[in-house]
């Protein structure tokens, strides 16, 4: 009995039927997911700072795979091509976000899912961390999130959720934005945010002050939602 049943499950993996992948780093796609179980078919529109791939750890594939398109912006050089062969769909941009247009020293590691533009977070971690080091420092040309989006977000598109992993630059992805203009329906933030001492967040107290909410959180990730307008 026990080698029919192998049988069949290796016929028919029925146990491979009933989940979704998730390719992010702590299920955060499948979270997101779940905010839109309910709306079948739906094709929705997503922004991704700091993509790094686009597939390894990555919050957005599922929702291509699955129709979406968006933007992905990623700093690090070579990875666009990636984008381009993958994700062709997508606009894809290799530039950094800043609060203001120019040039900045990019931090580059042996692992490039840590490259950063923020300076005392990288050469820390690189001080600290027998494993992770910076290999090189180059200039990338970056731009105001704002910017970005006037120039490539279609015409009245709503933008589903905006994902972001800028690696300690987060707080200023956001700043660079046009808030009068381009409101996400969810943001996604991986950094590190205590619960316990939410007040303390400078970037949770800023995006309460443009009327969102937290509504997860993994050990890396959190994500927030638009209250509706009462």
């Amino acid at each position: 009995m026990r080698a029919l049943i192998k049988t069949l499950k290796k016929t028919f993996p029925i146990d491979k039927f009933f989940f979704h992948r998730s390719y992010s780093q702590e299920g955060e796609d499948m979270i997101y997911r779940s905010c839109f179980e309910n709306r079948k078919n739906y094709k929705g529109f997503y922004i991704d700072v700091g993509a790094h791939h686009p597939y390894r750890f990555s919050n957005t594939i599922h929702f291509y795979q699955n129709g979406w398109k968006g933007i992905n912006i990623e700093p690090t050089p070579g990875a666009i091509k990636l984008f381009n062969i993958f994700r062709h769909r997508d606009i894809n941009l290799n530039i950094g976000i800043d609060i203001t247009a120019g040039i900045l020293p990019f931090y580059c590691f042996n692992e490039p899912a840590l490259n950063s533009f923020d300076k005392d977070i990288s050469t820390a971690r690189s001080a600290t961390n027998t494993k992770y080091k910076i290999t090189n420092v180059i200039n990338v040309k970056t731009m105001p999130l704002g910017e970005v989006l006037a120039t490539h977000l279609p015409e009245g598109q709503t933008i589903d959720f905006l994902n972001i992993d800028a690696e300690g630059f987060d707080l200023e992805v956001l700043k660079s934005n046009n808030w009068e203009k381009y409101i996400p329906l969810f943001i996604i933030v991986e950094v590190g945010i205590d619960i316990q001492n939410l007040a303390d967040s400078e970037l949770y107290n800023y995006l309460l002050a443009r009327n969102y909410e937290m509504v997860a959180k993994t050990n890396r990730t959190s994500f927030f939602k638009l209250k509706p307008v009462s």
